[in-house]
């Protein structure tokens, strides 16, 4: 896999986990004693992300944020999803330019 594949596809796979999270929290915001699940992205020096989950510190939902966190998981994948379509057409060139 391609370098350019490999760092969308660690985008797609950081904005499920956000969107994933951030439902779980609006689902459980009125959970007695829940604390929020929050994730942390780390850059790699390659290229890409990795994804880390942790609890928050104090117990209660913080709904404003969970929503804005879903809006912004939805650019973020697809903005990766039109990485991987860019990358697609520009190795799909390539490959006529070679044949």
């Amino acid at each position: 896999m391609s370098p350019i594949a490999s760092i969308a596809l660690s985008g797609l796979n950081a904005a499920s986990s956000r969107l994933g999270t951030a439902a779980h929290n609006i689902a459980n915001a009125q959970t007695p004693g829940f604390r929020r699940q929050v994730v942390q992205q780390t850059a790699q020096p390659e290229g890409g992300v990795t994804v880390s989950l942790a609890r928050a510190a104090a117990t209660g939902g913080a709904l404003i944020d969970d929503v804005v966190a879903q809006m912004a998981a939805v650019h973020a994948f697809k903005a990766s999803v039109m990485t991987l379509k860019a990358h697609d057409r520009m190795f799909g060139s390539l490959l006529d330019v070679t044949a």
